[in-house]
């Protein structure tokens, strides 16, 4: 299922009444302050992945994730202080009566354990299912209801299932309460993942005993949990790094941007025009200050019946400013230009991160990628502080066209002040903001007053 959306992964299915009280019983001994402690070690043990690191920060436990981990503390957790566990204590210190009805469920719990579930056959209305362990092909049969309308044959169940006291070898068997569904290849996932952490705990305790996936799941059933978070995390991640950006035209939202200074104007013009993935863009209207024309080229790809336009360059007399809708592509542009231009590009600067955006989890748990407007304050927000970088350490830097000067120390010479002023113009009047958002993104004056030239209105 979409492991990024809590909403769709879990189910919960009522308890028999006696098996319910079992179950109360033992939450009320395990929150007694002698066993508090206990219980809280082996929550903590059993949801670590929500705990530390990363994944605790962006994602919380589901619910049933957290009902699992409960579940393995009241069956699986022996007491770290030698204390008996939950389901001795209810069973062996008599300290109140306890139904035959609810005793009798007392050794099927404590040999329940956590498993992965595969649905072998499409779920009838009114039918019991038939759910075999792909851990070691043990089947259940187990009672349906309406929780089972969007289970499919193939589905596989992350659960704990009791065994009935009357079971015998029949199989017949009761939920535990909860489960999380999975995809076959999400459970795949989470079985190997858990096979592998399964053989570094033999290796490194020197132990083969753990053969039996019974026994294995009895003592270690929660790293299947561990497992299904960090697939919750990979999916939330996966999410993030696929949502489309776009603009208000509903067109890529160009985020990567690379900046580069130059000296061979014509030399660039033609190479550009003569890459096969480049076009003359169109829309091409800029006002500019120099005696080159400002030119621009466009790279475009199908989207169906959509024509979109992914990365965009732009080339004034001194500079080429790369805009690109993946540093990925930016990536290999960048390449592309190197061993085109080699030394006649001087890279000044990049920026590769999109507008920050709170995304809810549903959001990400589409079967499409997520498409995120930008607006023209968030692309102005990406804008500014890459040119603020980009601009004043260009004050500092060498340029070819002052004859390897700085802009500061060939401002401070009349013979190369005016050159110095000009490129600033130039700069200004071909923001990459007045185009995008009609708006600059810098402010040029501070550049101005930066190598000390005269500030402009």
């Amino acid at each position: 299922m979409k492991l990024a959306n809590e909403t769709v992964a879990g189910f919960w299915v009522s308890r028999t009444p006696a098996l319910e009280a079992v179950i109360a019983r033992l939450e009320q001994l395990s929150l007694k302050p002698e066993f508090v402690l206990q219980r809280e070690l082996s929550l903590v043990r059993a949801l670590k992945p929500y705990l530390e690191g990363v994944a605790g920060r962006m994602i919380a436990p589901l619910a049933q994730e957290i009902e699992l981990a409960t579940l393995s503390l009241f069956c699986d957790f022996y007491p770290e202080d030698g204390q008996l566990t939950l389901i001795e204590q209810l069973r062996d210190v008599i300290t109140e009566h306890i139904p035959n009805e609810e005793r009798v469920w007392l050794d099927p719990l404590k040999h329940s354990y956590t498993d992965l579930l595969e649905l072998t056959s499409p779920p009838q209305p009114g039918e019991a299912l038939t759910l075999r362990s792909i851990g070691d092909g043990t089947t259940f049969i187990v009672p349906g209801g309406e929780f089972v309308k969007d289970f499919e044959a193939g589905h596989v169940v992350l659960t704990r299932v009791v065994r009935a006291p009357d079971a015998g070898e029949s199989g017949k068997a009761v939920w535990a309460g909860c489960g999380i569904v999975l995809s076959p290849a999400d459970a795949k996932a989470l079985l190997e993942i858990t096979a592998e952490w399964r053989r570094e705990t033999e290796m490194s305790s020197g132990s083969f005993a753990l053969g039996e996936w019974n026994e294995f799941a009895k003592r270690f059933g929660h790293m299947m949990l561990w497992a299904f978070a960090q697939l919750r995390m990979a999916a939330l991640v996966d999410a993030v790094i696929h949502i489309q950006y776009r603009t208000g035209t509903n067109q890529p939202y160009l985020y990567a941007i690379a900046l580069y200074d130059h000296h061979a104007y014509r030399f660039l013009a033609d190479g550009l025009s003569e890459m096969k993935e480049l076009t003359p863009d169109p829309a091409a209207d800029v006002t500019h200050t120099s005696t080159k024309p400002v030119r621009r080229w466009i790279q475009q790809e199908a989207d169906g019946t959509t024509v979109l336009t992914v990365a965009r360059m732009t080339l004034t007399s001194a500079q080429l400013t790369v805009e690109c809708d993946a540093p990925e592509r930016l990536d290999t542009i960048k390449h592309s230009l190197a061993a085109a231009f080699g030394f006649s590009l001087h890279f000044r600067g990049e920026t590769l991160t999109p507008p920050a955006r709170h995304v809810s989890l549903d959001q990400l748990a589409s079967d499409r990628p997520l498409t995120v407007v930008v607006t023209a304050e968030e692309d102005h927000a990406v804008l500014k502080p890459f040119l603020e970088k980009a601009y004043l350490e260009w004050s500092d830097q060498a340029h070819l066209a002052l004859g390897g000067q700085t802009p500061r120390h060939a401002a401070v010479s009349p013979a190369t002040r005016g050159i110095v002023e000009a490129l600033i113009d130039e700069m200004e009047w071909n923001d990459p903001g007045l185009r995008r958002t009609g708006k600059r993104a810098f402010d040029y004056n501070t550049l101005r007053a930066h190598v000390g030239v005269e500030e402009k209105s």
